[in-house]
This record gives C-alpha cells, sequence and structure tokens, in this order.
C-alpha cells in the first residue's frame, strides 16, 4: 500500500472532489502507477484530517471517473487510465468493450492510400539487392542514405539540413528521449507549454525533470512568459510544438518564433522543437532552428506524415549535439530499426512520402471541415489544417466526466488534465479526426459528441 497523500493546496471547492482532482493528477503524471493499493479511507482521513466519509465520497467520485476500482476485501487500487494511452475499446479491467466504438482519441492523421503503398513496399523490400547488409547491425546516428533522407525530409519541412546534422531514431517518443536524455541531468528543469503532449510529462517524470509550465495564448508560447522563467530560475531547454499544437492546435506566427529564439539565446537555453504535425500545412514554415541554429534541436518522425507503423524518427541538431543524441541511440535501442529507414528511404526518394502527406492533408480538412459544421454552436478551437479539435464543455460539463460518458456512448476522447503541466487544466476536451478508417464513422462520433454536449450531465453520469 503507497503512502500517497494528496497536495490539496490551491485547490477551491468541496474536499472530496480536490481530492479526486489530486489523484487524477497523480496519476496522469505517473506519480501513481496503474495497480498501486491507495490508502484505506481510515488512514487517509487521519492524514487529511478530514472525516472517513469525506475520503470515501473522494474514493467513490475517483471511481466514477474511472481513475480506480474498489475491491471487497482488498483496498481500492489505480486503475490503467485512457488519458494517458490511445483510448481503446475494452482495455479498461472489467469494462465490455462498445458494439461501435470510435477512437477520436488516437491522433493519427489517414489517408487512403496508406495500404496499398506498404504493400508495395513490403515487396520491394524483400528484393532489395543489399537485403542482407540491412540485417546487420547499423551506425546508431543511421547509415548514411537513411540520413540523407532525413535531410530530404527535412528540406520538405522548411529546414535545410545536411546528412551530418541528422541522427535517425526509432520514432518521434524516441527521439525526444535521446535529445532530452542527453541534454539533461535529473533535477534540471525543462519548459514546456502549459498544455504539452502527454509522452513529454512521462518522459520528464522517468528522468526525474523538473517540469515548468510556460503560459499560453491563441498564438501558442509566450515569449515573456519563457523569459520570466528563465529569470526565476536556471531552465535548461524547452520543449514546444509551435505548429499545430498538440492539443490546442494553435501555430506561432514567424514574428512569436524569433521572439522564442532570442529568448533562448539570451539564456542559453536549448530549443527542442517537435514539428511532427508540421506537414498538415500547406507550406511550411521556418523552424526555430532557422532563426536561433546554435540554440535549437528539430525533431520530427514518419509516424504521422506516413504510417505509424514506421518507427522512425529525424534529429536535426547542431554539430555539437550530434555525438551525444546518437550515443543516446545507442544507450537505448542500438540503432533505428534500418528495414523500416530503408522504406522511408525509398518512399522519399519516389515521391511516395510527398504522395502521402498530400494525402493526409486533403483528408484532413475535409474531416476538419465536417466535424465543424456538427459542432456548430460550440466553443471550437482548431486550425483548418489540423488533423484534432479542442472543445471547451459548456456547463455544467467538466472534462474528466464528459469523457467518461462519451467513452460510455462509445466515443475515445482525451481530456484536457491529460496534457495539463499546471494544476488547474482547462475545461476542455481533445477530438481527433484521423484515427478512423473511413470520415462517415468520424462524422458519427462528432454527432454523439454534439448530442452529448448538448444534454445533461446527470443522464449519463449517473450510469455506473
Amino acid at each position: 500500500m503507497t503512502n500517497w497523500t494528496p497536495d490539496l493546496s490551491g485547490r477551491n471547492g468541496p474536499r472530496y472532489r480536490a481530492i479526486a482532482d489530486a489523484l487524477a493528477e497523480d496519476v496522469r503524471g505517473g506519480r501513481l502507477a496503474a495497480g498501486t493499493r491507495l490508502p484505506t479511507h481510515r488512514d487517509l482521513a487521519w492524514r487529511l484530517k478530514m472525516t472517513i466519509g469525506t475520503v470515501s465520497r473522494a474514493y467513490a467520485e475517483a471511481e466514477r471517473r474511472g481513475l480506480v476500482a474498489g475491491e471487497v476485501g482488498r483496498g481500492t487500487y489505480v486503475r490503467r487510465l485512457a488519458g494517458i494511452a490511445p483510448i481503446m475499446p475494452g482495455d479498461t479491467p472489467g469494462e465490455s468493450p462498445h458494439p461501435d466504438f470510435i477512437d477520436l482519441g488516437t491522433n493519427r492523421p489517414s489517408a487512403p492510400g496508406e495500404d496499398a503503398a506498404m504493400a508495395a513496399a513490403l515487396q520491394g523490400l524483400a528484393a532489395e539487392p543489399d537485403l542482407a547488409g540491412l540485417l546487420d547491425y547499423q551506425a546508431p546516428a543511421g547509415r548514411r542514405e537513411d540520413r540523407l533522407a532525413g535531410a530530404a525530409l527535412l528540406k520538405l519541412c522548411g529546414l535545410a539540413a545536411t546528412p551530418e546534422q541528422v541522427v535517425v531514431t526509432a520514432g518521434g517518443q524516441h527521439a525526444m528521449a535521446c535529445v532530452i536524455g542527453a541534454l539533461t541531468q535529473p533535477g534540471d528543469t525543462l519548459a514546456a507549454e502549459a498544455l504539452t503532449y502527454p509522452g513529454l510529462r512521462a518522459l520528464a517524470s522517468l528522468l526525474r525533470l523538473r517540469l515548468v509550465a510556460i503560459a499560453m495564448d491563441e498564438q501558442g508560447l509566450v515569449p515573456d512568459a519563457l523569459d520570466a522563467a528563465c529569470h526565476a530560475g536556471s531552465v535548461r531547454a524547452l520543449y514546444t510544438m509551435p505548429t499545430l499544437h498538440n492539443p490546442t492546435t494553435a501555430t506561432m506566427p514567424m514574428a512569436r518564433r524569433e521572439a522564442v529564439a532570442e529568448v533562448a539565446r539570451r539564456h542559453r537555453v536549448t530549443l527542442i522543437e517537435d514539428d511532427v504535425y508540421g506537414f498538415l500545412l500547406d507550406e511550411p514554415l521556418l523552424p526555430l532552428a532557422h532563426y536561433a541554429p546554435q540554440h535549437a534541436i528539430y525533431i520530427t518522425s514518419t509516424s504521422k506524415s506516413l504510417v505509424p507503423a514506421l518507427r522512425i524518427g529525424y534529429v536535426h541538431a547542431p554539430q555539437a549535439e550530434i555525438e551525444p543524441i546518437a550515443a543516446a541511440v545507442r544507450a537505448t535501442v542500438y540503432s533505428a530499426p534500418p528495414l523500416m529507414a530503408r522504406i522511408v528511404a525509398r518512399w522519399v526518394a519516389d515521391g511516395t512520402a510527398e504522395r502521402l502527406a498530400a494525402e493526409k492533408r486533403r483528408e484532413t480538412r475535409l474531416r476538419n471541415r465536417r466535424a465543424r459544421e456538427i459542432l456548430t454552436g460550440f466553443d471550437i478551437t482548431g486550425d483548418p489544417a489540423a488533423s484534432h479539435l479542442w472543445l471547451t464543455l459548456p456547463e455544467p460539463w467538466r472534462a474528466d466526466d464528459f469523457a467518461a460518458a462519451a467513452r460510455r456512448c462509445g466515443v475515445g476522447i482525451v481530456p484536457a488534465a491529460a496534457f495539463a503541466v499546471t494544476r488547474q487544466p482547462p475545461n476542455a476536451v481533445r477530438i481527433c479526426l484521423g484515427a478512423q478508417a473511413t470520415a462517415e464513422q468520424v462524422e458519427r462520433g462528432i454527432a454523439r459528441l454534439a448530442t452529448l454536449a448538448a444534454t445533461s450531465p446527470e443522464r449519463y453520469l449517473s450510469v455506473v
């Protein structure tokens, strides 16, 4: 049994709800792992100097949200939380899959030509004349042909790169791990937007980094807020998603990017730009590395622009950082998967990569436009090019409750708390548009959400 004690400082409202909110944050922040046994009602009440009834009500509220499960005679345990991983049917113990589950929780732009392209690529891979060489160990930074392919792909993203400045990784998440692991030490401060990719939060916890939130507005990260954070303490690096930000879809204009780069130069902060969604724009925007080439590292991957099964990422960094990042690759997976890297290299060379990206842009805009039409009248934030929307919920809905109710209606979405670096996440949810095979499936899921948002929460949340 853990000695968990919730931090209730700065929380308004009923005490039972504050305990449930603190529990939700600690679960999503990785401080309470799935399967952890929580303190008994009596023990926690004694620690918090509250009544047992208040703690019992808090645990009941947490169970209603899907955070914990109580077992008679054994105690209360943390459940595997849908907001951390893609929300899939039947992934919660004891839950029966919805017969028509629609996944709007996985952020994965799709294109109709993916299957055929991959089938042809696998046939071609079997016929490669140097197949035997691809089956051997590779250089940690990647084969030269793969680094050349990465440089060519980065050029399409608006970044001039030489192969010597590129490290090939096993996907974008691995790229983040290698870059941040190479740059930081336990206890260092890593800055990020106040709402950020959940994988970044998990990585900061794994590496024992202090994660500090930087305020955002409708144009993304606020440079003055970054400057203030740097003055307040030593910030080692900033992880940011300046283009089609996940989850808000905000995109920094050029002046904002220049301002962020200027702050980084002045405080010697390394900028880590994650640009996995940048390909969805018709014309790429200049990356932060353009404005601060000696202080910026650029990350992209093929999971969004091509297919998730191709676990290939690319890191562009100043020359002095290449060796430490390559060493991190070697220490984690030794090298990126060479068979996957060969497929990507072939697709970059023959135009398949550009074709699939263009198909995804068209399909994403179609789905985005239709989703907005269905959600007319609701508070939607979202770039028309983005593969996800950000829905601020009407009163009296709360984000966790809405996500739980949507799940019961057969729709997977992700509440704001999954992305929040701060203790007070906005009352919003992320809705993704690409994981389903057809636009019609997405429209049915969006229609369910529109009906749900227009209905009183009690109608859905009274059903356990």
